[in-house]
């Protein structure tokens, strides 16, 4: 069986983040959201993964996950050259796949759970799709599958007055009839060909969609408070450990992760969940956390920082309280005048701010 993995789209609610790159290279707990994709694809014995790339940033895919080998896997690449669906991306990847049973993963979609039951019982099966859903409170920002008598009878995207809370996530197994389905789609009122009415057009052509519902975690992550959340949720789960240095009279409390290189200067108190890269500084007096990541190369002073994101080579010079945060790549905050007053920001690669 194998993979597709798309990593294009615009990423407009995640601006200013995604002006220069893509927002599936955004990181969760200091790795990109992607890679917990390709890391669960490979967990179910997938190995040859198409990777779909377009739009801004799509060199920094190709650099980051080169031809697969350091992350145990191996990758195509296929390009669509312009938003045109999920649907339209998985078309573009018939060649590729040559007949077989595949997997499409959303590169934003963030799941917790092995899905490597679920490929064994899809390939072993004769069903023409299986696909996962996830109960949502929110069901008309959703793709939302109607079950009756634990059979898929109706899929909808975004319907206005949905019929049900179960929500189609961004993990599909597809069988090659899909591209004929495809071939004689129309497009949607987006002028896209969209993937749940693939699905449907399935169904009533009689064929076999079989689901799984996850009650573990999945998120799409499509706004910075699901980013957020994300991060928080996947640092819970990380196992703890510290490959740095630190002072004396460092107070730590909670599971944190700290990378080589790192010094953690006397006074600061660290409340997990934690992750901190290779090579930072967090210098005296300095709070973190909870639930908060701080990427590689970057220097903390004097600063609280909870419920955030910090990438890397960031330098932040500060006293105030930085809180539901997500401040990217090479990006500085100083301030002069000290003021302990509680911030939130949402900083693009490179961002300079002096308070």
């Amino acid at each position: 069986m194998k993979g597709i993995l798309l990593h294009g789209g615009h990423g407009t609610r995640l601006r200013p983040l995604t002006h220069t790159g893509p927002k599936q290279l955004l990181p969760i707990a200091n790795k990109p959201m992607s890679e917990y994709c390709i890391e669960s694809m490979k967990d179910a014995g997938i190995n040859d993964i198409a990777i779909i790339v377009g739009g801004i940033g799509s060199n920094k895919v190709r650099e980051y996950y080169g031809d697969g080998k350091k992350f145990g896997v191996n990758i195509t690449y296929v390009e669509q050259d312009y938003p045109k669906g999920i649907a339209h991306a998985i078309k573009l990847c018939e060649e590729f796949i040559n007949n077989e049973k595949f997997l499409v993963f959303l590169g934003d979609n963030l799941i917790q759970k092995s899905i490597q039951s679920i490929a064994e019982d899809f390939k072993n099966s004769n069903a023409d799709a299986t696909i996962l859903l996830c109960e949502v409170d929110n069901p008309s920002r959703f793709g939302i599958a109607l079950v009756e008598n634990n059979r898929i009878i109706k899929i909808e995207e975004k319907p206005r007055k949905p019929k049900s809370n179960l929500a189609v996530t961004g993990i599909y197994f597809l069988t090659p009839i899909i591209f004929e389905i495809i071939s004689n789609q129309k497009p949607s009122w987006r002028n896209e060909l969209e993937i749940t009415d693939a699905l449907q057009l399935l169904l009533e052509k009689g064929k076999r969609i079989t689901y799984n519902i996850i009650t573990d975690y999945w998120k799409d992550t499509g706004t910075p408070e699901d980013i957020i959340n994300a991060n928080h949720s996947v640092l819970k789960n990380l196992e703890p450990y510290f490959l740095g240095s630190k002072e004396e009279n460092v107070i730590i409390d909670g599971k944190i992760s700290v990378g080589s290189g790192t010094i953690i200067r006397r006074g600061c108190i660290l409340k997990g969940p934690i992750i901190i890269g290779k090579n930072c500084v967090i210098d005296e007096f300095t709070e973190l956390g909870p639930n908060t990541s701080i990427g590689d190369n970057s220097l903390l002073s004097r600063c609280i920082i909870r419920d955030s994101i910090i990438m890397s080579n960031c330098s932040l010079n500060t006293q105030i309280i930085i809180k539901n945060s997500i401040i990217a790549s090479n990006s500085s905050i100083t301030e002069e005048n000290y003021e302990n007053k509680e911030k939130r920001f949402l900083l693009g690669e490179g961002t300079q701010i002096f308070l």
